[in-house]
């Protein structure tokens, strides 16, 4: 297979975006996509969408896409793997070139969640239906249940919890893009409404819109798009069931570690040697069993990392530098795509105030629903 570089990225603001629709989004993020690497023409086109039909009305994205780019007759699909379609669509796009059957292929996510559709509704799709939703329960009752099993075994606190919302909030304070740019503090974490016991407001992922989008071709000639390719080193995705009461440990994200071991397997890599990462925190929870599932804590032990700042930007995993989906915001098909912009402006050196020193190797892990599919990509500066 071909080695394959990041060339260009473009990305909307994420959060309630009322005068922007599904398409404007997409646009706005490929065209962002393509003025950064100065190209003017695509060989194909991968959307990342979870749930177009639902939110809005509109299926069969690709063509749609396509022609609103100016790009009608690029071959151009939808991909979908719930909250986990925008890592998904970066896959795919991956191996095309990868392969050698295209050059310059637009990986894509966009989500618009805000016109009115019943977003727990739409978001319980990714839930089996029969097992779980069928009998009432959301997906802040289903990290409930992950974030009360976590608790049990390894003693995790309240205050665990509201450590990952806090430090995630300060790096999306520093984020001109991120939908919640405000800091918070533990008592107000602690203090905000309950949604679903142990779970708070301020320990949830927002509603968003947004779209993302990055330009991917042969590493090779990466150098006619621009002097800073970031090199996507390795790819790994794996599932688990889909009804949390059907895996051994509903406090384990068996999804993440094999989608992570696979990724570190392909890049010859170890999570010692990851400089900065973005994970998958729909629910503060989230972020802590994903750190254990990527080995960059023992399990067990991610409240009490994140509590002594080690996963702070200058600690020593910066995770989230983006503000994460609880801060920068959750356009659930974008946001496997906005994670690996964010690693491309960390190893670029283009991430000021939020900017790690001397990153050279990035991660990102994106999830669908529960835990039931995961996306790793590991990403290396050239």
């Amino acid at each position: 297979m071909r080695e394959v570089a990041i060339v260009g990225a473009g990305m909307t603001p994420f959060g309630e975006l009322w005068t922007s629709s599904l398409r404007d989004l997409f646009v706005d993020a490929a065209l962002g996509a393509l003025r950064d690497a100065g190209a003017d023409h695509l060989d194909a086109i991968y959307v990342g969408n979870m749930s177009g039909g639902q939110f809005v009305g509109q299926e069969h994205l690709g063509p749609l896409m396509a022609d609103h780019l100016g790009m009608a007759g690029v071959p151009s699909m939808r991909v979908e793997s719930a909250c986990a379609s925008g890592g998904a669509a970066l896959r795919a796009a991956f191996f095309e070139v990868a392969s050698g059957a295209s050059d310059l292929v637009l990986a894509s996510g966009v989500e618009k969640m805000n016109d009115g559709a019943d977003v727990t509704g739409v978001l319980a799709t990714a839930a089996d239906q029969e097992s779980e939703v069928y009998h009432g329960i959301t997906f802040p009752g289903l990290y409930a249940l992950i974030a009360r099993a976590h608790m049990a075994a390894h003693g995790t606190t309240l205050e665990d919890l509201a450590a990952v919302s806090v430090k995630n909030h300060r790096h999306g304070a520093l984020n001109p893009k991120a939908q919640f740019r405000g800091e918070v503090t533990l008592a107000q974490v602690m203090g905000s409404s309950l949604v679903a016991d142990p779970l708070r407001l301020l320990h949830c992922s927002p509603v968003s819109d947004g779209g993302a989008a990055v330009l991917l071709c042969p590493l090779e000639r990466a150098r006619e798009f621009t002097d800073r390719p970031i090199k996507i080193r390795a790819t790994g995705m794996a599932t688990s069931a889909m009804a949390l009461a059907d895996r051994k440990d509903p406090a384990y994200l068996d999804a993440v570690a094999a989608a992570a071991n696979r990724a570190y397997e392909m890049a010859r890599l170890g999570p010692t040697d990851i400089d900065v990462a973005e994970v998958h925190d729909c629910f503060a929870i989230a972020e802590l069993c994903a750190l254990e599932a990527l080995c960059f804590t023992e399990r067990g032990r991610a409240g009490e990392a994140t509590r002594a700042g080690e996963t702070t930007i200058g600690g020593r995993i910066p995770i989230n530098t983006s503000g994460g989906l609880k801060s920068k915001g959750h356009p659930v098909g974008a946001t496997g795509v906005a994670q690996a912009i964010e690693i491309v402006e960390q190893l670029r050196g283009e991430a000021g105030d939020r900017q790690v020193k001397d990153a050279a190797i990035g991660l990102t892990q994106n999830m669908g629903g529960s835990g039931a599919s995961s996306v790793v990509h590991i990403f290396e500066r050239v």
